[in-house]
């Protein structure tokens, strides 16, 4: 029997006659699905995997959300919050005011656990397997929860003249790191909130931008980097407690977006240059085994697509051809490049793809991917991005979605169901 994502369904897992009875179903026709069933497009089964009332979401692609067979997330109930939350959601064009926290989900059994109960707006989608915590900010301090004792700990509080954020946690536990945007990019991203009208602005203003580290123990600030350009998408590597891959944010197109830093000796690489005009390169991540930095690899953009992969110590590149409707908005890996998986897009992304809209694994064969669908996704809203991760014992993709008209988390089993 599978380890994980038995709780709801180990019924149905050890009894064959009752898995027949499992219901065959189109994956959002019904609002609710069912706690689980078999999709009828792909034969896969899906299982909803957040019970807690209100709205569940999964982290990040890039963003390891597991710890020992658990999974961190965010529960938003209908609860009002502060009113500084709620201007800052007016600002950005939402006006569901939630009361966000982290919780904790045990993967066997199903059972969720409430981390925080904060009243004020939250970010940070760290959490630190060594540490056995997970990190969060609130406007200028950050704090750390006990993933077993619940217990919180304040870890550092930003000084006025250095108002940061923080994103990643290195290898060892012993560093958070992040950026750090000027006063003058902060204010363009106040009024003009949406990302339509912010995105080209700040970049064409190329101002300066940090990269910090702050030690989690002796609570030490230290600037790394300083560019006049958009820093972001920072991640420490999985492996190597010192380095830190970051990107220069804005069209992708005009710029080489990937590269990494030494945090104890401030070398600075570049991972991929651009070979032509409109390639582009982005929504990296690293491989678990440190190795490997993997890229969604446009050649040029919007024309042929591939995963992308460079070797962080040779520089050696391998890539992978995979068809338009394959492309996916972000992707993941599992066992270093022996599986990976994307979630899809709707017509609107970049690759125009006309059926895409699909949870996909993808297997290497030769320099292309052998694609399989895993989830019917044509009932979601694509504006809700989907965020795949492989589970910890790969053998179920994990996603976010809103086709039962609210937000939750789903994991869909790899193996094909009978």
């Amino acid at each position: 029997m599978n380890k994980y994502l038995v709780g709801v369904g180990v019924a149905l897992m050890c009894d064959a006659t009752l898995l027949l009875a499992q219901p065959i179903l189109e994956t959002g026709t019904q609002k609710p699905m069912p706690l689980e069933w078999i999709d009828a497009t792909t034969h896969h089964k899906v299982v909803r995997i957040t019970r807690t009332p209100g709205s569940n979401m999964s982290f990040y692609f890039h963003n390891n959300p597991f710890v020992n067979g658990k999974m961190v997330y965010y529960n938003s109930s209908n609860q009002t919050v502060a009113e500084e939350s709620e201007r800052i959601r007016q600002q950005a064009g939402n006006t569901n005011t939630r009361n966000k926290q982290l919780y904790l989900l045990d993967m066997t059994t199903l059972k969720a656990e409430a981390l925080t109960n904060c009243n004020a707006p939250m970010n940070g989608e760290i959490v630190s397997p060594q540490l056995n915590e997970a990190f969060y900010q609130i406007k200028d301090s950050v704090f750390a929860v006990n993933l077993t004792t619940k217990k919180q700990r304040l870890v550092f509080v930003f000084p006025k003249n250095y108002q940061g954020g923080i994103a990643t946690v290195n290898a060892d536990g012993t560093l958070l790191a992040g950026a750090k945007a000027s006063d003058e990019q902060k204010e363009i991203s106040k009024k003009h909130p949406l990302k339509s009208e912010f995105f080209d602005l700040i970049f064409d203003a190329h101002l300066p931008n940090d990269l910090f580290t702050i030690n989690i123990k002796t609570g030490e600030l230290k600037k790394i980097h300083t560019e006049n350009t958009w820093l972001g998408h920072v991640q420490f590597s999985p492996t190597s407690p010192n380095l830190l891959m970051f990107c220069h944010e804005g069209p992708w197109h005009k710029l080489d977006r990937i590269w990494t830093i030494d945090v104890v000796t401030k070398e600075v690489k570049l991972i991929h240059k651009r070979t032509m005009d409109m390639e582009i390169a982005g929504h990296e991540w690293p491989g678990t085994d440190g190795k490997t930095i993997w890229y969604d690899l446009q050649l040029p953009k919007g024309e042929t697509f591939f995963i992308g992969g460079t070797d962080i110590v040779t520089g050696e590149e391998k890539k992978w051809q995979l068809q338009r409707n394959e492309w996916s908005i972000h992707f993941n890996t599992w066992n270093n490049g022996e599986l990976f998986c994307g979630d899809g897009g709707n017509p609107g992304q970049v690759a125009k793809a006309k059926d895409g809209q699909y949870i996909y694994l993808f297997k290497p064969n030769g320099d292309k991917l052998a694609a399989e669908k895993l989830v019917n996704m044509k009932f979601h809203n694509y504006k809700l991005e989907p965020n795949v991760h492989f589970s910890e014992d790969g053998k179920w993709v994990i996603f976010r979605a809103n086709f039962e008209g609210i937000e939750q988390v789903y994991a869909v089993e790899i193996k094909r169901s009978e």
